[in-house]
């Protein structure tokens, strides 16, 4: 695998030669010198999305403490059985 690393500017100036790269690659895309962006082709993106996780690694998913879930408390009745 090639990455090939690009400047907004470059990006700018020559899309088909980014979109090309993707072939090989994925293409980072930097501002004023930092990376900034990915450019994939959309085959990776489809192998990177495709995932299959469990719930251990969901819930271990960096972000997760952020969401908010309270979940209604069950509420469970139970009746004594007929027998006849």
């Amino acid at each position: 695998m090639t990455i090939t690393t690009l400047s907004s500017r470059e990006l700018n100036q020559d899309v088909t030669r980014a979109k090309k790269a993707t072939k090989d690659g994925p293409v980072f895309i930097t501002d004023r010198g930092r990376p900034a962006h990915v450019l994939l082709s959309f085959e990776e993106y489809q192998k990177l999305t495709q995932q299959r996780r469990n719930i251990a690694d969901a819930l271990a998913m960096p972000g997760i403490e952020d969401i908010e879930f309270d979940p209604p408390r069950a509420d469970i009745k139970t009746h004594p059985a007929e027998f006849e």
